[in-house]
């Protein structure tokens, strides 16, 4: 049976649970990976001829598995990985750290269970990557990824800047121009790559393929990065280890000049104070600040940015993301600034949410470099995409939308209120060169003023309704069946009862054509994918299907006004996400198949992955879905009335409260025996008479319960016949009609109703807020006023 994809990421971060406990996460990440590497090129390596990575006798992961239970694994390890590093070339990638460490492994037979239980999930079945690029997917790449976005989390403020979040990876991948190049023989740059997922990323964009380079200065990190490429099948990478501001590796052999690139991006840390370290500042061999100056001595931001500059060709294209302070901060950085939007390199520059980044929680921003077009520059595009992002545990991550919505912008250059402009150089000279985003975006939500007049007499101001103009020009005639003029100039009246003003909407004949459009917008878009969704086979390309099922509802509902189509494409995204990619997967293995399983942790339970159970009853058993919801029903509201009883005669004097056990809930032994013993008793009448009430529901009760049981015991003999009965083309209905498309429609029609809910919430703020003018108030106050001192007076007391 093919594994989840989601459930392949989480079988291998239960490895990290054997290491726990006695390391930090940024240090057992590479006892991970260093195992999963090893265990990816057996699989895929072994035993062919003439492969990339060449799997000598004794070095393969089949020969780590042999040494569970060994009191020297750990030692036994490091020598299987010194000979695979040393037939390949992968000294120091592969054995740089030491499976015999006591202080991190433990001694004895502690660290001998603990790597013997470590090898022993790897040797897991689903983890085989002999086919691991399944229909051009990268199906470890993706595991590699997700591991490091795990340990970027767990390894705290200080070590997570490693890795680059892929969503900020991919908008950068996407907007440096690299999906214009013409030649594998082009050139990507990255001088501090850390594990090179952002090398990677930009790297996919590339048609035909990409000569990768990149550098990064610390030794585990490198190894991380060399690895990547391997499992990223990039083989041909130069990746190199050294500190690029001192010692730049990528040099010209005859002038020891810097070599130059097609394309470059980078991440690099974050305002570091020892930049300077080994850097000849004010006599540069690599001629980095001639003509722009030297950056300050205790921050490193413009010195990796005049890197990147002088790292591209003369038509090169580049980004790299910094913190917001090099936007604006002053003296030295400021004349740098200058100097380089004078030279027209600096086309645009994206504002980013704050705390994307595992090192720090600062904002940051993309600066995208194009030397090509600079003598023509009259302008920077900026985008302030800080407000566009989901809460993803304790950090702030880019969602789909918010990414695709970045790109589409920025490649198409096109303004957009609030959020985008091209703003002129001459405008940017004015302000002293200074690129701080908000002083020429203004993403500030409009004030919602209060109008003194309305508060006061009455109305709704006109311009609170006119800012609604929206709404108004979809649905023409729904301001005039909301509203009518009220006395003075410039104010409306609500025309209907408050409590109306949803279903009014709802209703309109307007609104009830725009859910028609919507509806045939998503048809139309359905009905275009509905077939070849029920052509997927083994060895479908995922990646390529959620691309064009992506593309093209964005394109379908780009036409429609008041729903957002990044909205729409995101709740398709997410679908994918959690439930389509894992079918899509498991069809790409295997077939349409509606194999049944146990569900874990629950006894006697089934399920099927592909094809959900309530799918096929829901098709195919709705008379028995009906009966079952009725006894359930029937079942329900005896327990209601047996609650009732429990609440009016459960308390501290209730002739219930004696027989409660130490759960708090009544005994039924106890209220048998009770009935017993004063069955007989006169006086005990009333007690008997409610005892018996309650243990007559108690009886019906359990009764229902086991007229429940039995429906479903012969409802899943039902279905289990019916899963070995369905045919292909019932399964295919089954998956791609009931299950993908109901939930994405689903998704659909509940953006309609936030639309409806929106506007009827505004009217009704607006209603409340000018419900009652002040002389209302005052009138009201003054007949208070009266009443009481008339009840006073009555009383005897005057003022």
């Amino acid at each position: 049976m093919a594994i989840k994809k989601s459930e392949l990421y989480s079988s291998i971060w239960k490895s990290c649970d054997e290491l726990r406990g006695g390391m930090d996460a940024s240090q057992y990440k590479d006892y991970i990976l260093i195992l999963l590497f090893v265990k990816y090129v057996t699989d895929k390596y072994e035993g062919q001829k003439d492969a990339s990575i060449y799997i000598p006798a004794g070095a393969s992961f089949k020969d780590i598995g042999k040494l569970k239970g060994n009191p020297n694994i750990g030692e036994e390890i490091n020598k299987v990985l010194e000979k695979l590093a040393f037939e390949n070339g992968l000294n120091g990638v592969i054995d740089t750290v030491d499976f015999q460490d006591d202080a991190k492994l433990g001694k004895g037979k502690a660290r001998q269970d603990r790597l013997t239980n470590l090898v022993a999930i790897f040797e897991n079945e689903n983890l085989d990557f002999s086919k691991n690029r399944i229909g051009g997917d990268d199906l470890l790449g993706d595991a590699y990824e997700y591991l490091m976005r795990h340990f970027a989390t767990e390894s705290g403020k200080s070590k997570g800047q490693f890795y680059t979040p892929a969503e900020v990876s991919r908008v950068i991948a996407k907007i440096i121009g690299i999906h214009q190049s013409k030649s594998q023989m082009q050139t990507l740059y990255d001088p501090t790559c850390g594990s090179g997922s952002l090398l990677l990323k930009a790297a996919d964009e590339a048609p035909h393929g990409i000569s990768i380079c990149g550098q990064e200065m610390d030794i585990s990190t490198y190894a991380l990065a060399r690895m990547n490429m391997i499992l990223h099948n990039q083989p041909s990478h130069d990746i190199r280890q050294e500190n690029t501001l001192s010692h730049p590796q990528f040099t010209e052999d005859q002038t020891g000049a810097l070599k130059t690139f097609d394309f470059a991006v980078a991440n690099p840390p974050f305002s570091s104070k020892a930049w300077t370290n080994g850097v000849n500042v004010k006599n540069d061999p690599y001629r980095r600040f001639d003509g722009y100056g030297a950056p300050p001595d205790k921050n490193g931001d413009y010195a990796f940015l005049l890197h990147l500059v002088r790292s591209l060709k003369s038509d090169g294209k580049g980004a790299i993301i910094l913190p917001h302070g090099v936007l604006f901060r002053g003296n030295a950085e400021g004349e740098i600034r200058k100097n380089i939007i004078k030279r027209g390199y600096l086309k645009g520059i994206i504002g980013l949410p704050a705390n994307l980044f595992y090192g720090t929680g600062i904002p940051a921003c993309i600066i995208v470099l194009d030397k090509e077009n600079a003598a023509g520059r009259k302008g920077i595009f900026m985008i302030d995409a800080g407000k566009g992002f989901a809460k993803d545990g304790n950090k702030n991550r880019l969602r789909q939308q918010d990414i695709h919505k970045i790109v589409d912008i920025f490649n198409k250059q096109m303004e957009m209120a609030n959020y985008s402009r091209l703003v002129p150089v001459e405008e940017i000279a004015v302000n002293g060169y200074n690129l701080n985003i908000p002083r020429y975006i203004d993403t500030q939500e409009p004030e919602d003023i209060h109008d003194i007049r309305a508060h006061l007499c009455g109305g709704i101001p006109a311009y609170d309704i006119d800012a609604l103009r929206d709404y108004w020009e979809q649905f023409p005639s729904l301001k005039d069946a909301l509203f009518t003029f009220a006395p003075g100039k410039g104010y409306y009246a609500l025309k209907i009862p408050q409590l109306e003003i949803k279903q009014t909407i709802f209703s309109h004949p307007g609104f009830v054509n725009y859910i028609r459009e919507v509806d045939a917008v998503f048809a139309s878009w359905k009905n275009r994918h509905a077939l070849q969704l029920k052509q997927l086979d083994i060895d479908n390309k995922p990646k390529q299907i959620i691309h064009r099922l992506a593309e093209d509802i964005l394109q379908a509902f780009a036409s429609l006004k008041l729903i957002d189509k990044y909205d729409i494409y995101q709740h398709l995204m997410t679908y994918w996400l959690y439930i389509m990619q894992d079918d899509v997967y498991m069809i790409s293995l295997d077939g349409w198949n509606a194999r049944l399983s146990l569900v874990k942790n629950k006894k006697d339970e089934w399920d099927c992955d592909l094809v959900p159970k309530a799918l096929v009853i829901n098709r195919y058993f709705e008379q028995e879905q009906k009966d079952h919801r009725q006894l359930e029903a029937d079942r329900d509201d005896l327990t209601r009335q047996k609650e009732e009883m429990e609440e009016e005669h459960g308390g501290e004097d209730g002739v219930l409260e004696a027989f409660k056990s130490d759960s708090g809930k009544v005994s039924r032994g106890m209220v048998l025996d009770r009935i017993k013993e004063i069955r007989n008793d006169k006086e005990a009448e009333e007690e008997l008479g409610v005892l018996n009430g309650y243990l007559l529901l108690s009886e019906r009760e359990a009764e229902a319960n086991k007229k429940i049981k039995e429906a479903k015991g012969a409802l899943d003999k039902k279905v289990i016949v019916r899963y070995r009965d369905l045919s292909q083309e019932e399964i295919k209905t089954l998956v791609v009609d009931d299950k993908w498309l109901s939930a994405i429609s689903m998704e659909v029609k509940n953006e309609m109703e936030r639309i409806s809910q929106r506007l009827t919430r505004r009217i009704n703020e607006l209603v409340e807020r000018y419900d009652v003018p002040l002389s209302a108030l005052s009138r009201e106050v003054e007949d208070l006023s009266e009443r009481v001192n008339g009840h006073l007076k009555k009383m005897g007391l005057e003022w």
